[in-house]
């Protein structure tokens, strides 16, 4: 029996992945559920398993090839079953250079005599083409057989911006610029760098990823201060509880997922994602939150999060994280999130504009719970204030919807035991 391996798809916006390595070689034998492939997302880089036991007997898309979502990678046979003719058993393979080896081209295929075909890119190229008003058919392609992905259309808008800021008369006089610019050591003034770090793996995903954001999303961030006294209590009062069991120390993070998955059920707009001409409200909550790594951020998923007690999250919260750091992370642990929130305040924060993480329309800073004088009855006491930021995308809703969601997050944070509801 023949079995097709194709890019498997992690979460509902991923269209395409990149093979970062081959675990086995063709020829090698593989068993169902061991490591196959690492491919690389948007996201993560995670390791892929086989699909069925056999011979893996052809590779089709090699080591760095950018792949989209279920096109066919590779395909293994039983042992001593021949390689059947490709052509009769790859149904609705990718167009040549997308995955398959030049080898696999046909020469019909590769003829001059065709009218040339339209520009081959990637669902996501397109997508941030069409956004800029880039041309793709004046692109050269850097992916598999010329596919044009979503690197080369950021060049583009680059360059086009360039040209757009560069006046006229000096455009006439200027000299031809070489195709590459200057490597570091040949830029006057310019200091010797003690250390250079590639822009490459996590930390280039999530340079796309916040690039991507800042090019598209209408950010505003509205602010509230929130009187955290009555949660410091609280919290005080319900660790013990909390660590015999779910085994996890209750932070404020903790706090705060439970409390914004119950705010997103009354506001069900901001639990939504912006996809091409789209708003599309989730039925799940799922709420991601930030975990810093050495290399970036990862943002594992509390899946259906209003429907989970404290102690529920508490204890999956600190799963997922102990799991970030050791790198242990699967992508559907990452994958479907509606909503984030990132916690700065133990960094001695006070407040701060968080990035949206496309295509969610909202994101939740918090910064730090300090001792502040406050008016309460009349008189000033101190009370343990926090400072909330919420960064939500103008094109899906208007400033009142964030508002009043960010009013019902603060009410519940102050009659916190609204959580244990």
């Amino acid at each position: 029996m023949v079995t097709v391996v194709t890019m498997p798809k992690f979460g509902w916006t991923m269209t395409e992945g990149k093979i970062v390595r081959w675990l086995k070689k063709e020829g090698d034998a593989v068993r169902k559920g061991e490591p196959l492939f690492e491919i690389e997302t948007e996201k993560m880089e995670t390791e892929v398993e086989a699909i069925a036991s056999g011979v893996l007997k052809k590779i089709l898309a090699p080591e760095g090839s950018v792949v989209e979502v279920a096109k066919p990678i590779a395909i293994i046979c039983e042992p001593g079953e021949e390689l059947p003719p490709l052509e009769a058993i790859l149904q609705g393979a990718p167009a040549p250079g997308e995955g398959v080896p030049r080898a696999e081209v046909s020469e019909e295929a590769a003829a001059p005599a065709k009218p040339p075909k339209p520009a081959r890119a990637s669902p996501l190229a397109k997508r941030i083409a069409a956004e800029h008003g880039i041309d793709l058919s004046a692109l050269e392609g850097t992916g598999p057989g010329g596919l044009i992905v979503k690197e080369d259309v950021l060049r583009a808008i680059e360059a086009k911006r360039a040209a757009e800021a560069k006046p006229a008369a000096v455009e006439e006089r200027a000299e031809p610029r070489p195709a590459e610019a200057p490597r570091e050591e040949a830029i006057p003034g310019l200091p010797k760098a003690g250390k250079v770090i590639p822009l490459e793996g996590m930390r280039k995903a999530i340079a796309d990823r916040l690039s991507l954001s800042a090019r598209t999303a209408v950010r505003v961030t509205i602010t509230a201060e929130v009187d955290m006294t009555e949660a410091v209590r609280f919290r005080e009062q319900l660790a013990e509880e909390v660590e015999r069991r779910s085994k996890a120390r209750l932070s404020f993070t903790h706090m705060a997922i439970k409390a914004a998955a119950k705010a997103l059920e009354r506001h069900p707009i901001i639990n939504s994602l912006l996809i091409g001409n789209e708003i599309r409200i989730m039925d799940e909550i799922n709420v991601g939150f930030a975990v810093a790594l050495e290399e970036g951020l990862m943002v594992p998923v509390i899946r259906n999060a209003n429907r989970k007690s404290l102690f529920e999250i508490a204890s999956e919260a600190n799963e997922l994280a102990e799991r970030a750091r050791k790198r242990e992370l699967s992508p559907s642990d990452v994958a479907d999130g509606t909503f984030t929130i990132t916690n700065l305040g133990m960094y001695g924060v006070e407040d701060f504009t968080p990035v949206i993480n496309p295509p969610q329309t909202a994101i939740l800073g918090i910064g730090r719970i300090a001792q502040r004088p406050a008016v309460v009855d009349g008189r000033i006491e101190p009370r343990w204030i926090a400072r909330l930021s919420l960064a939500f995308d103008h094109r899906a809703y208007d400033g009142v919807p964030a508002a009043q969601f960010l009013q019902t997050l603060k009410g519940i944070l102050e009659r916190p035991y609204e959580l244990l509801v």
